[in-house]
């Protein structure tokens, strides 16, 4: 079954709309580069990788590579694919860390097996479910994906997709063609109450189905306006927090917080939390 966007942003292929014009918007307007970082931190959250280790990892849809640029401040490496030119011309201008690649993940994605550790991407994936040609079977095109996508990744890594279902079919074919390849996992729903806060994001698993992380939602008030404080200053969530003073109570209680973003068990905050132990003798 295909499916045509009612917006207009989706109205052609997205190869033709990401052109130069919306190219820059993505290296001008700082609203949408806030809002992309911001999604990018989550979906890295959400991949929940081992602390303190550098992972080789997959941008799909990487566009002006803003994406990209988080992951190299948290210590990572990237390669990233996009079908636009444009987008990719405007990573290049901004001397982006990641190795960058022209390509349709419609089409598959063209790497050895077993060559990374995770993936992410951030506003891409919904665009497979266009047919903007009578060539294109979004399901076909859909599996084609996730199967390559399967094989490109270690066993037990994990994918986060954040998108845009524009209907709860769309969502389903989607998950159906993720399924069939292999994957296991589910969606994750932040601030699903909220209209203009909700975001959708396709956690998938290349093992052994394990824990679907915790989404967040509107009683993680001071989560949220903490995260809101360093991106309207557009400063990368790993520079925000070079400010802290390691194994502080500042600083313990945000890795705590951090791990309970990620679904893991973490024990309740006390008066004790971040206290320094006295010498033992």
């Amino acid at each position: 079954m295909a499916f045509r966007s009612k917006r207009p942003e989706h109205g052609g292929p997205p190869e033709l709309f990401y052109d130069k014009n919306e190219a820059r918007k993505y290296v001008q307007n700082s609203r949408m580069i806030d809002v992309q970082t911001k999604m990018a931190g989550r979906a890295l959250e959400l991949l929940c990788l081992p602390e303190g280790q550098p992972c080789y990892l997959l941008d799909i849809g990487c566009g002006s590579g803003l994406s990209g640029d988080y992951l190299s401040d948290e210590g990572h490496y990237w390669v990233g694919i996009d079908i636009s030119p444009a987008m990719l011309d405007a990573a290049l201008d901004r001397d982006t860390e990641g190795d960058l690649l022209l390509g349709d993940m419609g089409q598959g994605i063209p790497f050895r097996p077993g060559s990374f550790d995770g993936c992410i991407s951030i506003s891409a994936v919904q665009w497979l479910c266009n047919a903007n040609k009578k060539s294109d079977i979004p399901a076909k095109r859909l599996y084609c994906f996730f199967s390559s996508l399967y094989s490109v990744l270690v066993r037990g890594a994990r994918a986060v997709l954040q998108l845009y279902p524009e209907n709860s079919e769309q969502l389903e074919l989607i998950t159906t063609q993720a399924t069939k390849a292999g994957f296991t996992g589910g969606v994750v729903v932040d601030f699903p109450n909220s209209a203009k806060a909700k975001k959708f994001y396709l956690c998938l698993f290349s093992g052994p189905s394990t824990f679907l992380p915790k989404a967040l939602n509107e009683s993680n008030d001071e989560e949220e306006t903490k995260e809101s404080e360093f991106t309207s200053e557009r400063v990368p969530y790993r520079m925000a927090r070079r400010g802290l003073v390691r194994k502080s109570r500042q600083w313990v209680l945000e890795k705590k917080a951090r791990r309970r973003r990620q679904g893991r068990e973490v024990r309740p905050d006390t008066l004790y939390t971040g206290r320094r132990r006295k010498p033992r003798f």
